[in-house]
């Protein structure tokens, strides 16, 4: 199993479809599944940023793609305590 580290959108266009074409799919074929047009699929693809999370978690599912959460190992000299906030937009 691979890990890629994704530190911005820009970065998941190459990737979604090396994952596609990589499951043997064709854009027409994992749009199917997830049930858009092709084309839809197509934009997806070229504008990553724009993908709610719903989709994107569709569309690696359908790809067998794990979606992974992991925080950086802190820096020397910073604690590894501080809590975890949440904040309003």
């Amino acid at each position: 199993m691979r890990n890629f580290t994704v530190r911005t959108s820009d970065q998941l266009p190459q990737l979604l479809q090396a994952f596609r074409k990589e499951a043997g799919l064709t854009q027409a074929e994992a749009a199917l599944r997830m049930g858009v047009s092709q084309q839809t699929l197509s934009a997806l693809e070229r504008n990553a940023a724009r993908i709610s999370v719903e989709r994107l978690m569709r569309l690696l599912s359908i790809l067998g793609v794990e979606f992974v959460l992991r925080k950086d190992a802190p820096s020397p000299g910073t604690s590894d305590e501080a809590p975890l906030t949440t904040q309003a937009w």
